[in-house]
């Protein structure tokens, strides 16, 4: 069985000047996750090819063992440095689709055609759609076929509007996740900040932010046993 984990290619972070990208443990750790539990894994983005690690995410997470397990293991980082464009993807290969996150997501995730295409694909054949942190700006536009947004009467979470209030930037991204899900009709649940939180509302799993990564990726498995 296979996951689907998407990841960012974008690496600006608005107009400060500095990096962003996909969050080192938010893809770290649920890889961990799916190869214990036999799950294969193909790793894309919108576009495809080279993405960018978010280098804040490196520093922070430099002690952390699985982590560094990670970004020692060359073919890993080869996967991420030339990655499936979701143009490309079949959602009939996979049980789950993972949209890991970094700040780079709100950027290239939300109107992204053919993310919202496979993402609505692998939800209706009953595969589970899930993300962590700001991975799901991935959910805010994709729609069902009845028309529905997918996220709607679902309980969810992602990184809080108080969360990104504590790193301070508010006023750089182009939208905040927790309101803009809320918008969508999603039932937003709110944890403490920077502490693990996982929503599961049937075959939709959402994690609040980075401590969240391994919790949301174990429930995707459980939800994939499961089914």
């Amino acid at each position: 069985m296979a996951v689907l984990l998407v990841v960012t290619g974008h690496g600006e972070l608005g107009g400060t000047g500095k990096r962003t990208g996909w969050y080192l443990p938010e893809v770290a750790h649920p890889w961990h996750v799916f190869t214990q539990a036999g799950l294969s894994i193909t790793y894309a983005s919108p576009k495809g090819g080279k993405t960018p690690l978010d280098p804040t995410s490196v520093e922070l997470f430099k002690d952390d063992p699985i982590c560094k397990q990670f970004m020692e293991n060359k073919d890993l980082m080869g996967h991420l440095d030339n990655t499936t464009s979701l143009a490309d993807v079949k959602a009939s290969d996979y049980k789950a689709v993972f949209f890991a996150g970094g700040h780079g997501v709100m950027w290239d995730f939300p109107d992204d055609v053919n993310l919202q295409k496979v993402t609505a694909a692998i939800y209706e054949q009953g595969g589970v759609v899930s993300s962590v942190c700001h991975g799901p700006a991935a959910l805010l536009n994709v729609k069902l076929s009845d028309g529905s947004y997918l996220v709607s009467g679902k309980k969810v979470t992602g990184f809080t509007n108080a969360e990104e209030t504590a790193v301070q930037l508010t006023e750089v991204v182009p939208f905040l996740t927790e309101t803009r899900l809320r918008e969508r009709g999603g039932d937003f649940v709110e944890g403490p900040l920077f502490q693990e939180l996982v929503q599961v509302s049937g075959r939709l799993v959402t994690g609040q932010n980075p401590a969240s990564a391994t919790g949301t990726a174990a429930a995707v498995v459980k939800v994939i046993n499961s089914s």
